[in-house]
């Protein structure tokens, strides 16, 4: 299918605006071909997000291709935030670690984010895998269109915030703030926002948002699933608590399938304008009761080379938490280390949020309290940190769907998981 161009942008197909230009608009148009788009529509979000935050030694065709850039005096029409950094000296790690962190894997780091600041990074503190934080600044409005590629902030932004965005690959969506267009396809038109699926929550207590998105995606894929009854346990109102839900629900579903959008009827923006009209006369029905999350949870496969090995390191905070998330947890922590009679957690836990987040976080008592208890408090990315061999061979758990998904981390429901970091949960 050919994709239709208005002037200004045959223009710049052509190379009217320069060689650089053209072939990124060339790409752009490629791309929406391949999906059936038949237009280009203006990106109208304020703020753009780049999912390749991380400076690897092996990303030479990117820095290339930025110095093209850059040299071509091209700087994208949005500014943007990006994903996390992979470093952090304060996050646990030994010397040959640190090594293969800062020497192989990520050496070009302070390298690349030159250029991502003069492509228009909106600030050095604008770094996380949830730009739509208020200490960030990146909230899209309902309907704005926009270039991401971020998996957790896409299915947000579309999901929570009703804004339209497709799943897009990296450096995809740079270029479609470069340009401030994107080919109309999939998420971003009526149809493709219809659910194809109606998911029924039949559970005797609010499901774990990680398990509940886990059992989501992996049966949808990456289809839209309309969810019935969860507003039974979340009520009807985006309350802060409520989003925090639904920024880990959706990490899930989109991390352990496909998802970039779904609808919580009587809760998520479209599901309370349209109503059921959102379903397809043909939706396939998924019912999750109890026995099902449990089949879910029993599912995760332990990867470690000991099964059985005591934790050396735990993650929380992927995708990264809220300030209330935050202290809740530290709270959580503190109760029961006292039932236990421990002063610090009885595994190194690391805790993970935007660096606007953390700047307001170390003002309060809850922050002085981790690290009394030990607690590191990082902007890093947990799945970078991670994706390091020496690393990924260690025993980590984490709370997160996402990051068992991409890594060796075993998960904990929240319940479990904070017996264990504070010395009281012994494996079965």
């Amino acid at each position: 299918m050919e994709l239709r161009l208005n002037e200004m942008q045959q223009a710049i197909f052509d190379g009217k605006q320069g060689e650089t230009l053209a072939k990124v608009m060339q790409t752009l148009v490629r791309y929406g071909e391949l999906f059936g788009a038949e237009e280009m529509v203006p990106v109208t979000g304020r703020y753009g997000h780049l999912v390749t935050s991380f400076g690897l030694g092996v990303l030479t065709p990117v820095y290339d291709l930025m110095d093209e850039l850059i040299g071509s005096g091209i700087v994208s029409r949005q500014q943007f935030s990006m994903d996390p950094r992979p470093l952090d000296k304060n996050v646990p790690s030994n010397l040959i670690e640190d090594f293969v962190f800062n020497k192989i894997m990520y050496s070009k780091q302070d390298y690349y984010e030159e250029k991502l600041e003069k492509l228009g990074l909106l600030n050095k503190d604008a770094a996380t895998c949830a730009c739509y934080f208020d200490e960030v600044g990146n909230l899209p409005e309902k309907g704005e269109i926009l270039s991401w590629a971020e998996s957790s902030a896409v299915v947000y932004a579309n999901s929570v915030l009703g804004a339209r965005c497709n799943r897009n690959s990296g450096i995809i969506e740079l270029f479609g703030s470069i340009l401030g267009y994107v080919p109309k396809f999939g998420l971003l038109t009526d149809e493709g926002r219809k659910a194809t699926w109606k998911v029924e929550i039949r559970t005797t207590k609010k499901p774990n948002a990680q398990v509940l998105g886990s059992a989501i995606g992996m049966k949808v894929m990456e289809d839209v699933p309309y969810i019935v009854g969860l507003d039974a346990f979340l009520g009807n109102e985006l309350t802060p608590e409520v989003c925090s839900y639904l920024k880990d629900f959706g990490a899930a579903t989109a991390s352990n399938g496909a998802v970039g959008l779904y609808h919580v009827e009587n809760l998520t923006p479209e599901a309370v304008e349209l109503g059921s009209a959102l379903l397809t006369e043909d939706a396939k029905s998924y019912v999750i009761d109890d026995a099902e999350l449990d089949r879910i949870v029993k599912s995760y496969p332990v990867i470690w080379k000991k099964p059985d090995a005591e934790p050396k390191l735990c993650f929380i905070g992927c995708p990264h938490l809220t300030q209330d998330q935050m202290k809740s947890w530290i709270r959580n922590i503190w109760k029961e280390l006292r039932k236990h009679n421990r002063k610090k957690v009885a595994v190194p836990t690391v805790m993970t949020s935007a660096p606007g987040v953390l700047a307001e976080f170390r003002k309060t008592k809850e922050y002085r309290a981790a690290m009394e208890m030990g607690i590191v408090i990082s902007y890093i990315c947990p799945l970078m940190y991670m994706n390091n061999p020496l690393c990924g061979k260690k025993p980590v758990i984490t709370n997160s769907n996402k990051l068992r998904t991409y890594t060796s981390c075993r998960f904990y429901e929240d319940e479990k998981l904070l017996q264990k970091i504070t010395g009281g949960y012994v494996d079965a």
